[in-house]
């Protein structure tokens, strides 16, 4: 009987993380994750009371998705993204590899304030008006969007949920943070820069670019949404520095921000309710159920075990093992809910640092890899094909195997040498 629960628990689980990759039928991701969730409570694999018990325990990164989203939603509406990817392009001075530096200086940013599913979902259209308007094939731009919003996403707490959903209520304080994972961001976005200008070079020596491009006027509900997402990053670096969990925080801002806007600019708010992914907060919670499933039929303490026996043999080798694993774990069933599984296991009994700091490198950094890796960059994907531009799986895997290793790489070693 038990046999039975863990191979049905893990079949569906399996299943339904396959659909939110794959999408069969096109139906959304957020279905595939829900239904697999339903399904665990309806054969009794998982009693109601704890699938409940695994939506709560997501309620901080519901909070903190739902006011980056509204933030970037509005600033995507009033415009201040395209004015700074034109900004980019009239500082880039028909210079192709200056625009590539300048675009990727952007997505940094983007990235470690505002998320990594921010950069992928309003930065990329604004780097495809900026590339056309410069008379640019777009792609090798494109893709900056897609591997910095992995390479960049843990230069802060704030810069991936994933972030949120390993560490959870043990998240270290932004002092402690930086001193763990300063150098390996740097390592990873360098390393990342490197790569990308490397396989790109061919693409951007063959373009000229029109140095003039009209420059937009940004509003003055666009000035307010800059000023705001300034509020954003103060109050959140803030609430790192104090120890304080980021979901709430990042809500009121995000939604104060979004209502003085709406108000200054006596505008209704439907647009903005409409434009947001609200599909990802029910994906998001039916695969914090899920991963309740696997500990309710003893993977987690299983995996746990498994993790300290290799902890108490080698230290180093545990942290290198687990950065391994699960950057490929991420490229094969998404980092989202690798990422729920590892934060239940380290959250099990204490870990040293460097072991908890290389999985998390791995959750961040590993989707890098492949377009399934990350939610972010399934994003990209969608923001691609909704501007007319195409990348196939096999083209970004070949990219990938060039440009993800030597980052992972870099940033572990600097992370265990900054431990």
């Amino acid at each position: 009987m038990i046999i039975s629960a863990i191979t049905a628990t893990c079949g569906i689980a399996v299943l339904a993380t396959a659909g939110v990759v794959i999408r069969p039928f096109r139906w959304p991701e957020a279905g595939w994750a829900v239904a697999g969730a339903c399904l665990l409570v309806l054969l009794g694999l998982l009693p109601w009371r704890d699938a409940l018990s695994g939506i709560r325990k997501g309620t901080d990164v519901y909070l903190f998705l739902t006011g980056m989203m509204l933030i970037a939603e509005m600033a995507r509406q009033e415009g201040l993204f395209d004015w700074i990817a034109a900004l980019a392009v009239k500082h880039a001075k028909g210079s192709p590899q200056r625009l590539f530096a300048l675009i990727y200086g952007v997505g940094v940013v983007v990235t470690a304030l505002m998320s990594n599913d921010a950069t992928a979902v309003v930065l990329t259209p604004a780097v495809y008006a900026a590339a056309r308007a410069a008379k640019a094939e777009p792609l090798p731009y494109l893709l900056i969007c897609a591997f910095i919003a992995n390479a960049a996403s843990f230069v802060l707490p704030i810069s991936n949920p994933a972030n949120l959903v390993l560490y959870g209520s043990y998240m270290p304080q932004l002092g402690t943070w930086l001193g763990q994972f300063g150098l390996a961001s740097l390592a990873s976005i360098a390393a990342t820069y490197v790569m990308l200008r490397l396989t790109q070079r061919c693409a951007l020596a063959a373009e000229t670019l029109t140095a003039h491009v009209p420059q937009p006027k940004l509003s003055r509900g666009g000035v307010l949404t800059a000023y705001g997402i300034g509020a954003i990053a103060v109050v959140l670096l803030a609430c790192s520095a104090l120890d304080v969990q980021l979901g709430l925080p990042t809500f009121v801002c995000g939604a104060v921000t979004s209502v003085l806007v709406m108000v200054f600019n006596r505008s209704s708010p439907l647009p903005v309710i409409r434009q947001v992914s609200w599909g990802v907060l029910p994906l998001v919670a039916g695969l914090f159920v899920l991963v309740e499933g696997f500990d309710r039929v003893g993977a987690i303490a299983f995996l746990s075990a498994l993790l300290h026996a290799a902890v108490a043999h080698s230290m180093a080798a545990a942290a290198w093992g687990s950065a391994t694993v699960l950057a490929m774990a991420c490229n094969l069933m998404n980092n989202l809910p690798v990422g729920l599984i590892a934060g239940s296991v380290m959250a099990s009994e204490p870990l040293p640092p460097q072991v908890t700091g290389a999985a998390l490198i791995a959750v961040d950094l590993g989707p890098n890899l492949s377009v399934t890796g990350s939610l972010a960059t399934i994003l990209w994907l969608i923001a691609l094909r909704r501007e007319g531009e195409a990348i196939s799986a096999w083209r970004f895997l070949r990219l990938g195997f060039l440009v993800m290793p030597p980052a992972l790489i870099l940033a572990v070693g600097a992370m265990m040498l900054s431990v």
